[in-house]
């Protein structure tokens, strides 16, 4: 159950780390995080049945790969301050407002007849991006952002090595001859914990916000439906990955099985392909973005490699 909580609240964190930080760069320095901690901590509570002189090495590609993803973020921000330069000083401090955007866009259109789709990564974009987002991001200190996105790693990397104490109970906290938890039933009180907690925090949230988002109610969250389906669909598809990650697990080693992190690799496509993230960026960034992957990518690969066999 304990494994459940390290979740809940780590996709809670993952929620406000991508308004703040970006679909690709939360997803890679997450995992990255994951397999950092995680992986060590099951490569010992499996009795080391992963390939040391493999997974080590695999590991600090995903630390390479965590620096990386801060330095891609920092060069990104820079990136959207030198595309506000030509606004007033409210972007620097942050004091932005509705009627802010709607008259600087006004400014950009004048001369225009008809009202235009702002293009990717343009500040007109940035401005409607944020306009459309509960969470406010734009002049705040990316400090913020990659300090939520660390804590949400730590908190991810904390659930398997949990759940591969639930089924295998290397700290012999069970009596003698009390069999352990199958890994179905540990995934049923995983998921029990994990629902629970969901439900706490976000209804405690609805009424007590952070980060000055506006406050709700569960009236108001049960009338809305707006985008339920993809959250939805967000929970199936975690939990039938969750279930599959600690089957595989319990057959090859937990160490190995953190290889489904190769998660941001679809996320970076999602991120970059439709929902425009890095357009019209520096080449320092693009740099820093691609090295990013590639690390990312061979890590994966090296963390595969290193699996074992529980005997």
């Amino acid at each position: 159950m304990a494994g459940g909580i390290f979740l809940s609240i780590g996709n809670l964190a993952t929620q406000y780390a991508l308004a703040f930080v970006g679909l690709s760069v939360t997803e890679v320095i997450t995992a990255s995080i994951t397999v950092i901690i995680g992986t060590t901590l099951n490569y010992f509570l499996d009795d080391k049945i992963n390939k040391a002189e493999i997974l080590f090495p695999g590991v600090g590609c995903f630390l390479i790969a965590v620096c990386l993803g801060s330095a891609v973020h920092a060069s990104n921000a820079a990136d959207n301050e030198a595309k506000f330069s030509g606004f007033s000083n409210e972007y620097k401090t942050g004091e932005w407002a509705a009627d802010v955007y709607v008259s600087k866009e006004t400014h950009l259109n004048i001369g225009s007849s008809t009202t235009q789709k702002a293009k990717s990564g343009s500040a007109d974009f940035l401005i409607e991006l944020e306009n459309r987002r509960a969470i406010k991001v734009l002049g705040k200190s990316t400090v913020i952002g990659l300090a939520i996105t660390f804590f949400a790693g730590i908190c991810f990397s904390l659930f398997s090595p949990a759940f591969n104490l639930a089924t295998n109970d290397q700290w012999h906290t069970l009596k003698d001859g009390v069999p352990h938890l199958t890994v179905y039933t540990a995934f049923f009180y995983f998921s029990i914990s994990c629902f629970l907690l969901a439900i706490i925090l976000n209804v405690g949230f609805l009424y007590h916000p952070v980060l000055n988002l506006p406050r709700s109610s569960i009236r108001a969250y049960l009338t809305d439906w707006n985008g339920r389906g993809w959250a939805f669909l967000a929970g199936l598809l975690c939990g039938l990955g969750n279930g599959l990650q600690f089957m595989g697990g319990e057959a090859a080693g937990y160490a190995a099985a953190d290889a489904v992190q190769a998660l941001p690799l679809v996320s970076t496509f999602w991120g970059i392909v439709l929902f425009g993230d890095y357009r019209r960026s520096s080449r320092r960034t693009y740099i820093l973005l691609a090295a990013m992957l590639f690390m990312f990518i061979v890590a994966v690969a090296v963390l595969m490699a290193s699996s074992g066999l529980r005997k």
